[in-house]
């Protein structure tokens, strides 16, 4: 590929060298016997070697030169390794050395980026959880979880330990209708259920302002600490519509109050 053409670390891709079968088993005979130039070329004539892998983790969205340089440290530790008597290529022995090599600096050096299914799949997992809690009084086992999803109890496991890093309450969910919903939004209010804290901060003659249907949303999500799917759920509309009447009625009580 043309990108790769280029400088990187300091090396000009377009002239690296290319030594033969026969060269490399003369070098490295050569460095087995601690000949230290002899290893150097060997290394500058496997680094096309290390390009050519690279190219397969183009995607991950990391530095060129920085995968260029853990791919030459997995090169040289194949070449630290490497038997000339097992009868095999160089090649053959170094490739999965530098791939994993890579691979390993990705997952120790890097935060895990999370697909959308798989979020998607926690996220109904933990929605899951919190309904049959309610309707059974016990936390459910992952086997339970599973079969009410008709998934894989691995597939959960999965989901659940790959969103456990920190992420934002503001992170978006999905969007409908133009309406994004997020993570917040799912979150239940335990701590917010006694009707004191509204009365004592005077809340109460805006919330009789709202209409039947926005008084008795912000009642559920905010008396009753119940999500929006919950509410939803109730008053038989969809999760996006309680979102915009949420969001409407704050305003209303937010525009009464200053």
């Amino acid at each position: 590929m043309a990108m790769y053409k280029v400088e990187i670390c300091g090396v000009n891709t377009a002239k690296l060298p290319l030594l033969t079968e026969e060269e490399k088993r003369e070098l490295y005979k050569k460095i087995q016997s601690g000949d230290m130039d002899a290893r150097e070329k060997f290394i500058k004539g496997n680094l096309r070697l290390v390009l050519s892998i690279i190219q397969r983790f183009s995607n991950s969205g990391e530095n060129i030169d920085d995968l260029f340089q853990i791919g030459c440290i997995g090169l040289m530790k194949a070449i630290d390794n490497f038997d000339i008597t097992m009868n095999v290529r160089f090649s053959t022995y170094a490739v999965p050395m530098i791939i994993g090599e890579i691979r390993r600096y990705l997952r120790d050096n890097n935060s895990i980026r999370v697909s959308r299914s798989v979020r998607d799949t926690a996220y109904k997992a933990i929605y899951t959880k919190d309904m049959m809690m309610k309707i059974n009084d016990k936390e459910p086992t992952v086997e339970e979880i599973a079969d009410k999803l008709e998934m894989k109890a691995e597939d959960i496991i999965f989901a659940l330990d790959a969103i456990q890093s920190p992420v934002s309450l503001y992170e978006p969910v999905f969007a409908e209708s133009g309406d994004t919903l997020y993570i917040m939004d799912q979150i239940s209010d335990k701590k917010n259920k006694e009707d004191s804290w509204v009365e004592e901060i005077s809340l109460k003659a805006a919330i009789n302002r709202l209409s039947p249907r926005e008084h008795r949303i912000i009642k559920m999500r905010y008396f009753e600490g119940k999500t929006q799917m919950e509410v939803a759920d109730e008053i038989n509309i969809s999760q996006a519509q309680v979102s915009r009447l949420e969001k409407k009625a704050l305003r209303s009580m937010k525009n009464y109050l200053t």
